[in-house]
């Protein structure tokens, strides 16, 4: 049996409610071993109301990092749920790490509690969101560094690359950098400088696409800074919500047929962003999981961590580092 993956059941915003719940139904309903880390005695309150006490472990940690925790405060925490989560992922007690905590927090604390891979600078949150020609594109950096060097970013590419080809499938995966317009030197600073370094990495670059590229299926791979690709990721969820309500009170669509465009770009539907560029497997769900989320996300970190997925995607970095 593998090793189970490790979920955080205090993180996010419904807490052991819903994270607790969606670890139970990963186990049974998908055969996902999970161990849950927080307040032991929250918890075991949770996995009575399943009828789960003793089909799930439980690791306590006493404290709970604030979800408008930055980073700095997560790491000094060292009983949070996040850091003793880390920590067991890093002895080789857990496959993957899940977590719907503070995404400044989780980053923090997986880069101490888990560590960089070899080469890399910066970890980076990846995501596939899915295009209108029935693909999908990699949104990396997702949320993980909102303010990344130029050098941080051009690594972001070959991370966003690799996983591309990973997981989606694709031998030769185009790249393009997200600006406000799609011509060579439009952006600011830190893009016209990222556009110089992306030409010389090994990667097949597109040039500059825009944000309406990013639903396009214009690009294999869409590159850009934490903090725009976090506002990206939330603009693109809520503008399907809005665009689907409008449609539906139209009466231009069906429910089921609006059902099954909700579904593609549900965050139940993907369960979370892969934190790349670590030694170990995290997976970053939204903050407002509710347990279906939890639970998806719990499978896409087991079936990650069981290919070896995330760990793997940097291993190119130590030989095309970015100088």
């Amino acid at each position: 049996m593998s090793e189970p993956v490790v979920v955080d059941a205090m993180g996010g915003d419904h807490g052991p409610a819903e994270t607790v719940g969606g670890a139970v139904m990963a186990r049974r309903e998908h055969g996902v071993p999970v161990v849950l880390v927080g307040r032991a005695g929250e918890i075991r309150a949770e996995l009575a109301r399943h009828g789960a006490v003793g089909e799930v472990d439980v690791v306590h940690a006493e404290e709970v990092v604030p979800m408008g925790e930055r980073g700095a405060g997560a790491v000094a925490s060292g009983a949070s749920s996040l850091r003793v989560g880390c920590e067991l992922l890093r002895q080789g007690a857990g496959s993957a790490f899940v977590s719907a905590g503070s995404t400044g927090a989780v980053v923090s604390c997986a880069i101490r509690g888990i560590g960089r891979a070899p080469a890399v600078l910066r970890p980076a949150l990846a995501i596939a969101l899915p295009s209108v020609t029935g693909g999908a594109t990699v949104l990396i950096d997702a949320g993980a560094t909102s303010d990344p060097t130029p050098e941080m970013i051009a690594q972001f590419a070959l991370l966003g690359v690799s996983y591309a080809r990973l997981v989606l499938g694709v031998a030769d995966p185009s790249v393009g950098l997200l600006s406000i317009g799609s011509e060579p030197g439009k952006g600011n600073r830190l893009t016209r400088r990222v556009e110089e370094l992306l030409p010389g990495l090994p990667l097949r670059f597109h040039g500059n696409v825009e944000g309406h590229d990013v639903l396009a299926g214009t690009v294999d791979v869409i590159v850009t800074d934490g903090f725009t690709g976090n506002i990206v990721l939330k603009n693109v969820e809520g503008s399907v919500r809005a665009v689907l309500t409008l449609v539906a009170r139209s009466g231009a669509a069906g429910p089921e047929a609006l059902r099954g465009v909700a579904r593609r770009y549900d965050p139940e539907t993907h369960g979370g962003a892969a934190l790349l560029g670590l030694s170990g497997t995290v997976v970053v769900a939204h903050g407002s999981s509710r347990a279906a989320t939890i639970t998806r996300a719990c499978v896409v970190a087991h079936d990650l961590a069981g290919g070896g997925i995330v760990p793997g995607v940097p291993d190119r970095l130590a030989a095309e580092p970015v100088t």
